[in-house]
């Protein structure tokens, strides 16, 4: 066959650059769909499909045809039609609620044009600014056990980001005596509220005052915090005075402590008190005025009012918004109004950012199976542009639309990359969307659940042997380029290492903050064999597996009923030119068919013929890079689960090389590689112990081993954590502090720790270390004696040749485990003293901020504060909303 092959050397650079191409064209449709210009038909997705006792379909229900719909999860969904939810806490009849979903309306058909234009679209929706939310196609929405819509699409990151550009925000609460029981409950919560607002282009830090401000940790001295996931909860607050953010703000390694810089665009300051008892006029006149940059935002808790006028002059006189938060119910909606507070210069320059969200895992729209996967959502905001509410500023909601990363990382296929070879995507913070070594899940009992930290994986955390991280530096500031490092990686399962030298990759994808890196491997991954056969030997070996994907049928709906073998045989007959396949892919795969066609002959005479069956064979089978395995089974078909369906780990997939395939890619040729599969029932890891003897060899069997590294760890622990109080500024001094953020932003977070704390025994995220042991060739035989108390033991290993099995013969009559204990590959949790501690979390990792910001415009209209405004406007929606029912009874 050598006429038709030949050997091509992989161009790194042309390839990454090739990779990202496809995924700035897949991102930018996916950008081009939110991309809408802004009848009355209102399905409640709550209701619909819902009759009464009668059989009558109830009122916003009606009728609303469902079908399951495999590329939308196989959820019963309605293509021709987009319906709305309506969280329980906001009335669905309102008035505001029902003129945005009548103006809203229009979207449906954008929504179904888009869908038609790229089928490859997922879900598209529009959340409201009210609340409501609009979802393409339509589904039966279900409520928790309680009954209750909870899902409030303002509180989305997607919604949030797209809605505002990136805030420091620092939040200032009065823990003082008079903020005792439903008031603190109520600060607590407001708390929560503001800090799900935040993002990991966020910053954040609070402050707990009465006489004393007090420290979340003394380490945070003069930082703003990243808000990323596992930094942006917070512990129980009493008014003795005691303020305690979650362990992880604590003292999480991951997190990224930003020394006075921040986000560098919107800044404010969240004041949660009962009443403040004088304005600081001063204060601001003398640090925040005339151009009032840091916006105060004030909330008042509680019923009484007797200090609410400083408490709303405050707000007013500094671009901020005041509320009055009286009962749990109202913390909600009141928190969210400082998001439309913060929009209004992007509003009033009618800047359309499209925004793109870090990795997340979304239930909401997934089905049990599909539930774990990770997204990322492309988001623009939507606003009025009518002249007289110009400096209002007015946002209607944002429209956004889901892309799984598994469908964008298909772009750049494993096969193309080598065993060892992979491909991965990361944020402009540095955090990963897309990496094979990234594990965002844990098993607790039987159950599969998200990490807390699962989307703030650091690359560094990942691609660790790149300790001056050189790497994430060139990546995050969006550069293209090369690195070569050694490495020490592992497989199956962490329990065997492997040392290799890697080229890096990377270049960064247009108009999104993201870059894309990829790994070849020296060796295999730089060198890719290529054949050719004709359409009609292609046809007389079609051999096609279910994991990879070689047609796109999901493009075209004519397309979708075809199975991946049959779109194979249609393409290549050309009979559906139209459809898009991996001709490479293909090509290799017919290439590696023929060639191997003789095997099948050959094994089947072996098994007829009983004297050249040796005994014990159970299967024998062939790999090849494009993912073909030809195998056939001897005996033991119906017991082993080794290369079926179900074991997947031994299969080729479309982002995975078998095991077996990988451990035979580092031998060299002639030289057998043995493996246990272990058949693993419980889903569980299998770490196996390996009993050492340290003064058992001569010298040359010295033990060592290799050490490796987990960042992305899970460890049971119980932890405890107290610190003392300092009397560092009166309430006056915490404003003054502060507000000098408009020159420095230099920040403080304060709180103070029970001196009680329980202590839990939870899995919580940590570093872990553990053992690799790898076989020395060069030693082929050696022996010893190994003194065990009143006994001795003799022992002999020896090489086994042409293979990676060792014999040893122990002399078995001497117990020799009290002496010498068994060394575990289990990992062990490192431990940090304060120091380095302090150190980790006070480090500033490089990250880039997003190019937009829109802190700030002259014409903003900033009576628009809330208070009376805000009552007389409550008064003036309910009072529609109370005409628009009885007019809707009426006409029923």
């Amino acid at each position: 066959v050598e006429s038709i092959i030949k050997i091509v050397d992989i161009d790194g650079r042309d390839q990454v650059r090739d990779f990202a191409e496809d995924m700035e064209r897949m991102l930018g449709s996916k950008m081009k769909s939110v991309k809408v210009s802004t009848e009355f038909d209102y399905y409640n997705s709550m209701l619909v499909n819902t009759a009464d006792e009668d059989g009558n379909f109830i009122e916003l229900g009606g009728e609303f045809p469902l079908e399951k719909n495999e590329h939308f999860n196989n959820l019963p969904v309605n293509t021709m039609q987009s319906d709305v939810q309506v969280p329980t806490n906001v009335y669905n009849k309102d008035a505001y609620i029902l003129n945005g979903i009548y103006w809203s309306e229009a979207l449906n058909d954008v929504f179904m044009n888009n869908f038609q234009k790229d089928p490859t679209l997922t879900w598209q929706y529009f959340g409201s600014s009210s609340g409501f939310f609009r979802i393409y196609p339509g589904i039966k929405w279900t409520p928790d056990s309680n009954g209750v819509a909870a899902f409030d699409c303002r509180n989305r990151n997607w919604y949030i980001q797209a809605a505002t550009s990136p805030k420091d925000i620092i939040i200032v609460v009065d823990i003082s005596g008079s903020m005792k029981g439903l008031k603190m409950t109520i600060a607590k919560h407001t708390i929560n509220t503001i800090l799900d607002t935040l993002g990991e282009n966020d910053f954040v830090n609070v402050i707990a005052y009465t006489d004393y401000v007090r420290y979340v940790e003394p380490c945070f001295k003069g930082t703003l915090v990243q808000a990323d996931l596992d930094n942006r909860e917070v512990s129980p607050l009493s008014s003795s005075g005691n303020l305690c953010l979650s362990s992880s703000l604590c003292g999480a390694s991951s997190q990224a402590a930003t020394k006075g810089q921040g986000s560098l665009c919107n800044q404010a300051i969240m004041l949660i008190t009962d009443g403040a008892m004088e304005d600081f006029k001063d204060v601001f006149e003398e640090f925040n005025w005339p151009d009032r940059r840091v916006r105060l935002f004030t909330y008042l808790i509680g019923r009484e009012m007797t200090f609410a006028d400083n408490t709303k002059w405050i707000a007013c006189n500094n671009k901020g918004y005041y509320t009055h938060i009286s009962t749990l119910a109202d913390v909600q909606e009141n928190v969210m109004e400082y998001l439309h507070v913060l929009s209004r210069p992007m509003v009033i320059n009618h800047n359309h950012d499209i925004i793109w969200t870090e990795a997340y895992m979304d239930t909401l729209f997934a089905t049990k199976a599909q539930s774990l996967l990770l997204m990322t959502t492309v988001a623009m905001p939507v606003f009025s542009k009518k002249k007289e509410t110009l400096s209002h500023g007015i946002l209607l909601g944002v429209v956004g639309s889901d892309i799984p990363l598994l469908e964008v990382m298909k772009l750049a296929p494993r096969y193309r990359l080598g065993p060892h070879g992979y491909a991965f995507l990361i944020t402009n913070n540095g955090y990963i969307l897309a990496h094979p070594d990234l594990r965002p899940l844990y098993k607790e009992g039987k159950t599969l659940k998200p990490k807390p930290n699962y989307n703030s994986v650091d690359l560094a955390e990942v691609e660790w042997e790149d300790i001056d991280e050189t790497l994430r530096t060139a990546m995050v500031k969006g550069e293209m380029g090369t690195l070569s490092l050694n490495v020490r990686a592992s497989v199956d399962k962490a329990k065997r290492p492997l040392f290799l030298t890697n080229d890096y990759f990377y270049t960064t994808i247009n108009d999104t903050p993201f870059s894309f890196g990829m790994v070849l491997t020296r060796g295999h991954g730089q060198l890719m064999f290529m054949g050719t056969v004709s359409v009609e030997e292609g046809n007389e070996n079609p051999i096609v597996f279910p994991f990879r994907t070689y047609c796109e049928t999901d493009i075209d709906p004519h397309h979708r009923k075809y199975s991946q073998l049959q779109a194979v045989i249609r393409y290549l007959q050309g009979k559906e030119p139209d459809l898009e396949c991996d001709e490479v892919l293909l090509q290799q795969t017919l290439f590696d068919a023929v060639v191997t066609a003789p095997l099948e002959s050959y094994w089947q005479a072996i098994m007829l013929n009983a004297s050249g069956m040796e005994v014990g064979v159970e299967t024998a089978f062939l790999g090849t890079r494009s993912g073909l395995i030809r195998l056939t089974r001897y005996t033991g078909i119906e017991t082993r689960v080794f290369l079926t369906p179900a074991d997947k780990d031994n299969l080729f997939t479309v982002d995975h090389f078998p095991l077996w395939y990988r451990l035979a890619m580092e031998n060299p040729p002639g030289r057998f590689v043995y493996y246990i599969p272990v058949e693993d029932k419980d889903n569980r890891d299998k770490t196996g112990t390996i009993p050492i003897i340290p003064s058992l060899v001569p010298d040359q069997f010295e033990l060592s081993w290799v050490s490796l590294y987990d960042y992305q760890g899970m460890c049971r622990s119980g932890h405890s954590h107290s610190s003392s109080a300092r009397p560092l500024l009166s309430v006056s001094h915490v404003f003054q502090y502060f507000l000098t953020m408009k020159k420095a932003l230099f920040a403080e977070t304060f709180a103070m720790c029970s001196h009680k704390a329980k202590r839990t025994d939870a899995l919580q995220p940590c570093d872990t270390e553990y053992p690799g042991f790898m076989l020395d060739n060069s030693i082929k035989e050696t022996n010893s004696l190994l003194k065990c108390g009143r006994c001795q033991k003799m022992f002999v290993v020896q090489a086994v040749p042409d293979s990676n099995l060792v014999l040893m013969v122990v002399q078995a009559d001497c117990d020799c485990s009290r002496q010498y204990s068994s060394i575990t590959l289990e990992p062990k949790e490192v431990k940090y003293n304060a120091s380095v501690k302090c150190n980790r979390m006070k480090s500033q990792k490089v990250r880039r901020r997003p190019k937009s910001c829109h802190a700030y415009h002259p014409k903003e209209n900033a009576k628009d504060c809330g208070g009376a405004s805000e009552i007389s406007l409550s008064v003036a929606l309910f009072l529609a909303s109370l005409a628009t029912s009885l007019a809707l009874r009426r006409w029923t």
